[in-house]
């Protein structure tokens, strides 16, 4: 392929490879080991995920939005923000917008250099369960805000092993065969939320995840009763806000609104994809 214009950007630290693929120059046959190569921190551009914008006859655009191991994902909320923002920015869309995913269509509003988007209605919920893990059994929730997520309550944010817990947890056989991202939260005095996130596709803790501050929030106002909206600092000192409506346990009219910074535009040559890497091995 020739050099492929890019923006990329940060939602609460997430940060994407955003793509204009509205001509189809990007096809589908090489897409897995594309993305990985370029999400490749230190060898290409490095990101935790790909966004690329593409038609929709029945909205202002559609998207598909991989992981940066190659994984296709159903949803990704900081993704989501920064993709309708770029639509914006580059005239695709108005500012109060609708999008196509892989969970049905998103609706966004874009307001300076934060979105609010409407998140589908969460399933799958169970504010109570446990999980046997390595350590021993652990009390937990999960739910399906867009894609899988477990909730783990912990005293001190700051002294969890994210990676080495949430990898158990995310390749734990309770939720296999596709896993589940995993998700510390510890209630702050200040009334906002701090959570980690160990990302299942990434599989690494990212410095944000906007479905699983979704994740969260739903979470608390189920067994903590805490009210809409809930405020939640993610590890990257980025704070994002979760709203929602419940009725007898069951929630609806979702959003989720955070930043969604530009950090630079470029043009990728085909050396960002085109180089030898070892093979490395995930899992377990």
């Amino acid at each position: 392929m020739d050099p492929i214009p890019f923006w990329k950007m940060s939602g609460s630290g997430n940060d994407f490879i955003v793509i204009d693929n509205r001509g189809g120059r990007i096809g589908l046959a090489t897409l897995a080991g594309f993305t990985s190569r370029i999400c490749r921190r230190k060898l290409s551009v490095g990101a935790d995920g790909l966004i690329l914008v593409e038609n929709a006859a029945d909205a202002d655009f559609s998207w598909q939005f991989f992981n940066s191991d190659g994984s296709r994902a159903e949803m990704c909320g900081n993704g989501a923000r920064c993709a309708a923002r770029y639509a914006y920015l580059n005239g695709i869309a108005p500012e109060s917008l609708a999008f196509n995913t892989d969970v049905g269509q998103i609706q966004a509003r874009i307001i300076g250099d934060r979105v609010r988007i409407q998140m589908t209605d969460p399933v799958d919920c169970r504010p109570e369960r446990t999980i046997d893990l390595g350590r021993g059994v652990v009390k937990a929730a999960s739910i399906n805000t867009g894609v899988p997520h477990v909730v783990v309550f912990v005293d001190d944010i700051d002294a969890v092993d994210v990676v080495a817990l949430g990898r158990e947890i995310r390749f734990h056989q309770d939720f296999a065969p596709a896993g589940t991202n995993a998700n510390f939260i510890a209630p702050q005095p200040d009334g906002t939320v701090a959570i980690r996130t160990y990302e299942r596709g990434v599989e690494d803790e990212t410095l944000a995840c906007g479905t699983g501050a979704v994740a969260a929030a739903l979470i608390l106002a189920r067994t903590a009763a805490r009210p809409s909206p809930v405020r939640l600092l993610t590890r990257s000192g980025g704070e994002l806000s979760v709203g929602f409506e419940m009725d007898q346990g069951h929630f609806q009219e979702v959003f989720l609104e955070g930043d969604a910074r530009v950090i630079y535009r470029g043009t990728m040559d085909a050396e960002a994809w085109h180089y030898s890497q070892p093979q490395d091995a995930i899992g377990p």
